[in-house]
């Protein structure tokens, strides 16, 4: 960062720290004395969209290393897309092993970054709930290097349940480096498989 940055108000940007996501299931266990929460086995990487036949070969080489694990529970890795346009790599494995999942958030994260993609890549989420079927997501933001919760309200409405959302931001301060900046806990509305 140089003289005419720091003039300009520019900032560096945060280094995304992968290795992060590794203390999901400490957090989980965390999660689940203070608010009841457990893990559900669904988790998804969300990044941009791109066109052309590195991506493409990017993509088949996430899918196989995926795929190629033999303790996958059944559950194929699967691609989709959301109403606006992002694509989402979506991973199931049993509730039990969130592990396994975070294993697999971080090598699709690693992958696409290794290829070049690195840019792309928007944000990860690992899923969760109570006995009372409540949802509440854990996104990593990717270009921030921190996690925040998500928990929409489960009456349909595209609302949050800020006050859960403040309550697990409070419980989880010891165990996740949290988003201080409230204005990037972006709700992820609809995204696929969750």
């Amino acid at each position: 960062m140089g003289l005419l940055d720091i003039l300009l108000g520019r900032t560096k940007p945060v280094v995304a720290d992968l290795d992060r996501l590794f203390a999901l299931p400490s957090a989980a266990v965390t999660l689940e004395a203070a608010a009841g929460f457990t893990p559900t086995g669904r988790g998804a990487v969300c990044f941009a969209t791109v066109e052309g036949a590195a991506f493409e070969e990017s993509h088949r080489e996430v899918r196989a290393l995926l795929d190629a694990d033999t303790d996958r529970d059944g559950s194929p890795v699967e691609l989709r897309q959301d109403d606006y346009g992002y694509s989402w790599l979506v991973s199931r494995r049993a509730p039990d092993r969130l592990s396994a999942l975070v294993n697999d958030l971080h090598a699709v994260n690693s992958q696409l970054e290794a290829n070049g993609f690195g840019p792309q890549l928007l944000c990860s989420l690992a899923g969760f709930e109570n006995l009372s079927g409540r949802r509440l997501e854990l996104v990593y933001l990717y270009k921030r290097g921190t996690f925040y919760p998500f928990a929409p309200l489960p009456d349909g409405t595209q609302r949050r349940d800020n006050a859960l959302e403040l309550q697990v931001r409070s419980a989880l301060a010891g165990d996740l480096r949290i988003e201080p900046d409230l204005s990037r806990w972006f709700p992820v509305w609809g995204a696929p498989g969750l």
